[in-house]
């Protein structure tokens, strides 16, 4: 029987070049009174795209205060200053000019600024809440799928804690998406995000349970889009239309469009992750790759069909009689993908030495942060988290 759903997609997407040159006047549309320019370090004064920002909210007459400083893995402690700020200068929006990061952290400041009490209580599980003050971004890589979704990654250097919130009440008014944003970001960063997009999906299309067929193909769709353009763009950096392709398969990857009709979406490979970003602060999309293969092989056979289906439709591996040995070579390939476009398939890749007590430690912070479970494609405890994680050194 198929799963009712609720989809909700209410981001305004302003897609092309020189999009970011629309700003005043969608800020306008929001009856806007002072907005918090939200970045992260010097290359978005260096390209000159602040400057812009800034010209054009002159130009509308709208007020603002800037706030930088954002790096990969989203602190817990500028999340805690972009609050102070936007209370003491009257903040009533949130313009975020930057990757998933950038857009983490600002979720974070838009939740924070209302709430009557620690932003992290959100973070921890602990508390929800119905308000936050209204965003929007300019989106520079294309990645985390932050511009359209709901959820928000932060990082408390306390403990190494890496913690999600989800609410919609923080998804963009407005995403600006210009993708000559993306040519001069590093390789490594590129291909980073190209991970970062595929796992949007993968978590969404392993999963336990009766699903869309519809869903299932708009899945796989986007996965084979994500994987021929990573090739192109490690190749040619400087391919415009791959660059395209690459920033609006971010978006959909993650607004929840292929979850639709899912009992359950998994997210296993993103919490294991979150672990060994909070212990190590790696780049997300390269941990994605390094514990993905051995979360896949330690699952295949609960979501046998799954596995199938995408070895077939997305990796053109040729069917067999033998189901497993069809799924296993899906997960050789995909690895293959990931080492062709230099991302790691294994902690030792990027160069991390693990300890017996440090793959302990991120097995039970895990499950503590997920109340003890984690998957769908197969229900993972703590020591199933072990296991992975062990595997993946």
């Amino acid at each position: 029987m198929m799963n009712s759903f609720n989809y909700y997609a209410p981001t305004q997407v302003v897609f092309g070049k020189d999009s970011e040159l629309q700003v005043g006047n969608l800020l306008i549309a929001q009856k806007v009174k002072k907005v918090l320019i939200h970045y992260g370090g010097s290359s978005a004064k260096k390209s000159g795209l602040l400057d812009r920002v800034e010209k054009c909210l002159d130009d509308a007459k709208i007020a603002y205060v800037s706030l930088g400083g954002v790096v990969a893995n989203p602190r817990l402690e500028l999340v805690y200053e972009g609050i102070e700020l936007c209370k003491k200068e009257e903040v009533d929006f949130i313009l975020a000019v930057g990757g998933g990061s950038v857009i983490d952290s600002a979720k974070g400041i838009a939740w924070g600024v209302p709430f009557k009490g620690d932003v992290w209580e959100l973070y921890e599980k602990k508390k929800e809440t119905d308000k936050a003050l209204p965003l929007a971004c300019i989106l520079t890589i294309a990645a985390a799928g932050s511009e359209m979704s709901c959820g928000s990654v932060v990082t408390k250097d306390e403990g190494g804690l890496k913690r999600d919130y989800g609410n919609d009440n923080a998804r963009p008014i407005f995403a600006i998406m210009n993708p000559a944003l993306t040519l001069t970001l590093p390789d490594y960063q590129t291909a980073s995000g190209c991970v970062d997009i595929l796992m949007h999906t993968l978590e969404r299309y392993f999963v336990s349970g009766d699903t869309m067929k519809i869903t299932q193909n708009i899945s796989e769709a986007l996965l084979r889009t994500v994987i021929e353009n990573a090739l192109i763009l490690h190749e040619d950096s400087q391919n415009y239309d791959a660059r395209a392709e690459i920033m609006w398969t971010s978006s959909l990857s993650h607004n929840d469009l292929t979850g639709c009709g899912n009992e359950r979406n998994d997210f296993a490979s993103h919490m294991l992750e979150h672990e060994i970003g909070g212990m190590f602060d790696v780049a997300h999309g390269s941990g994605l790759s390094a514990v993905w293969g051995s979360w896949a092989r330690y699952v295949y056979k609960d979501c046998l069909h799954k596995f199938v289906s995408f070895a077939l439709n997305v990796l053109n591996i040729e069917d067999e009689e033998d189901k497993e040995a069809v799924a296993l070579k899906g997960i050789v390939a995909l690895e293959g993908f990931f080492t062709s476009i230099d991302m790691p398939i294994c902690m030792s890749d990027m160069g991390l030495e693990v300890s017996e007590t440090q793959l302990r430690h991120m097995a039970k912070s895990c499950s503590d942060g997920a109340s003890g479970c984690i998957g769908s494609a197969k229900p993972l405890y703590e020591e199933d988290m072990y296991q992975i994680l062990k595997a993946a050194k």
